[in-house]
């Protein structure tokens, strides 16, 4: 049976964040994941995650500046620095914070594709260094470029090609049902073929990015086929929720099988 983790970026925005534990707590999620820490000091999600007996599953890299429109810079040429800077930043976090695993977003390039392939890779395999030394798994998530226009890295043979060439074990895929069912389709065989690839999972239904059940995916059958491909991760629930994330959960009980 699946097991799921509350994405506090996404989930709950009703209330502030260091209050969300406790709300996705209460709806029964016992990991949750977000994007970014960095707004607060280690201690304070420390303290949330252990009063709501939770466990942080998944955090990005710094990203550049989000609010002024980055949306990751990994593969810009001339951010190598504050790349690697927020990469031991982003380690010293994860440390803290007992996470096993962090994100890489690609972004949205500056100079041509070659250039941004290569800074790309280069940076993967500084940050997959850093983090394979600390005992972390670096991840690489393809992004649909119709909610980020001009994403580098949006569909799933381009990531695993880059990743092909990082050439590291601790390096994986972020495997994110909606994006990929935007740029591609296909999702149940995607599955299955790139199985062995995935460090990770995120959930959300098309069109709308909202609770599985509330669009076109057949999440039913997927979270089946997840089960028979033997995935013991957990997937992340990325989605923006119709009304509230409490008023929205019944899709736990109608889309996922039974033991």
């Amino acid at each position: 049976m699946p097991q799921f983790a509350a994405n506090l970026t996404m989930l709950y925005n009703e209330v502030p964040f260091l209050d969300r534990f406790a709300a996705a707590a209460k709806d029964g999620f016992d990991a949750v994941e977000f994007m970014f820490p960095y707004d607060y000091e280690p201690a304070e999600i420390t303290d949330r995650l252990k009063a709501n007996g939770q466990k942080l599953v998944l955090h990005n890299l710094p990203a550049g500046n989000w609010a002024g429109g980055d949306r990751g810079i990994a593969c810009q040429p001339g951010r190598v620095e504050e790349f690697r800077a927020g990469v031991d930043k982003a380690v010293t976090y994860a440390k803290a914070l007992n996470c096993p695993k962090l994100n890489c977003l690609a972004g949205i390039p500056t100079g041509d594709a070659a250039e941004a392939r290569h800074v790309l890779v280069e940076n993967l395999r500084y940050a997959g260094k850093k983090l394979g030394d600390a005992g972390l798994e670096l991840l690489l998530e393809p992004v649909n470029t119709r909610d980020v226009p001009g994403f580098f890295v949006n569909k799933l043979d381009q990531a695993l090609s880059i990743l092909d060439d990082v050439g590291m074990s601790n390096v994986r895929l972020q495997f994110d049902i909606y994006h990929t069912q935007v740029m591609e389709g296909d999702i149940a065989n995607k599955l299955a073929a790139n199985f062995d690839r995935i460090g990770h999972l995120q959930l959300a239904d098309n069109p709308g990015r909202n609770e599985p059940g509330t669009g076109e995916i057949n999440y039913a059958y997927l979270f089946r086929r997840i089960d028979e491909l033997g995935y013991k991760g957990w997937i992340g629930c990325e989605y923006r929720p119709r009304t509230t994330t409490s008023e929205g959960l019944s899709w736990r009980a109608t889309q996922v099988p039974a033991r």
